[in-house]
């Protein structure tokens, strides 16, 4: 066994056998989850709060993780959603003029496991070789761990296919959001002249979605994720937005699709994004598909077949829609770059549209905030 100083303290175990030791930080203890790997050079914090995490362990590929600590402004939702991360070097005292915390205090005041000082390189290309796997993640400060019952914990995860995970991180009740993108120098600022009635169904709502929403003059009502179209429609709205969200497409839709089917009969303006788009191709006849790997990161190339223009753009998404079953009147609008995969939709006739990827970007590149933009001019127009 190795000498006391470095001796692992935490353990990351696949469900094929492959064991990574590593120093713990963060929460003590040990949880199950899939496992991811994400490409983003920036934006920790946001990650680990994104609600569409859920169910997974995130390991960071660039390592520089935990170096300009956490602080309340740049969460994307109340608590950590990610179940656990993986990282190359330990995070150090954090160096930023916002800094309210650090990393490892932060997860461990959130019941949240780490474990650094992981060779994430061939942590990821193993993720990228055989798909996602289930893992068990433990951290004891002792440094002892049964590693046949931490194997045995990885192979009893159930995996995502099937789960809708979207019911675990919606909103309780229905609540009203005016706060509008960050900007120097004032930072968070009300809308105070909104101009477009939306509502917003929650199936796991990143807030700076909200944000993007409020500062394209939106006035937004938040639902829940299981609001029939009656709930919707009550509120009057000029518009519907689709969320995203975690967990298996087709097990959430279960419930969303009968009430995007029903919303969709109201001749109203949709926007929706990641859960969202899935949301709406299933409820206009097409099907989802489980990826390899599924896409994580802030670099990601997608090109808009409509005009040739590339993006680049913000994902994270473990399921993607089949463009190949796109009934007719369906219009494949965005592709990837690195795969081929879908990553947008627009109906023919309608102002009705969606995308695979994450416009509001946080963090990442903000080539695609124009869909905002959209989103409200379509309200407009539809008005007139």
């Amino acid at each position: 066994m190795p000498t006391a100083p470095d001796r692992p303290t935490a353990c990351l175990a696949l469900a094929d056998g492959t064991l990574f030791y590593g120093q713990g930080f963060g929460a003590t203890g040990q949880k199950e989850a899939e496992l991811c790997f994400n490409t983003a050079m920036t934006g920790y914090q946001e990650i680990m709060t994104d609600p569409s995490y859920a169910g997974q362990i995130v390991t960071f590929t660039f390592p520089h993780i935990g170096n300009v600590g956490v602080n309340p402004e740049d969460d994307e939702t109340a608590d950590p959603v990610a179940d656990g991360m993986v990282v190359k070097w330990m995070p150090t005292d954090p160096s930023n003029w916002r800094a309210a915390q650090t990393l490892s205090d932060w997860l461990a005041a959130r019941g949240r496991i780490a474990i650094g000082g992981v060779d994430t390189r061939r942590l990821t290309r193993a993720i990228r070789q055989a798909g996602a796997p289930h893992v068990a993640l433990a951290h004891n400060p002792d440094g002892e761990f049964d590693i046949d019952a931490l194997l045995q914990a990885a192979r009893g995860f159930n995996g995502l296919e099937g789960m809708d995970l979207a019911k675990e991180v919606t909103c309780a009740q229905s609540y009203r959001w005016n706060e509008m993108r960050w900007a120097w120098p004032d930072g968070y600022r009300p809308q105070t002249d909104p101009k477009h009635k939306v509502v917003a169904v929650d199936y796991g709502a990143k807030r700076n979605i909200l944000r993007c929403l409020a500062s394209a003059s939106c006035d937004v009502t938040v639902l829940p994720a299981t609001a029939t179209a009656e709930e919707v429609l009550a509120h009057n709205p000029d518009g519907v937005f689709l969320s995203n969200g975690p967990g298996d497409p087709a097990a959430t839709g279960a419930y969303a699709v009968p009430m995007i089917q029903a919303v969709l009969e109201s001749d109203l303006p949709v926007f929706g994004i990641c859960l969202g788009h899935q949301m709406l191709a299933l409820a206009l006849g097409a099907r989802t598909i489980k990826m390899n790997h599924g896409h994580h990161g802030a670099n990601h190339p997608v090109k808009d077949l409509e005009t040739g223009k590339v993006e680049i753009t913000s994902m994270n998404h473990g399921f993607a829609v089949d463009a190949q079953t796109l009934p007719d009147g369906v219009i494949e609008t965005h592709t990837s770059l690195f795969d081929g995969s879908n990553c947008g939709i627009r109906l023919a006739d309608r102002p009705v549209y969606s995308v695979q990827y994450h416009p509001e970007a946080s963090p990442g590149p903000q080539d695609s905030y124009y869909l905002f933009e959209r989103f409200a001019k379509a309200m407009q127009e539809k008005a007139a």
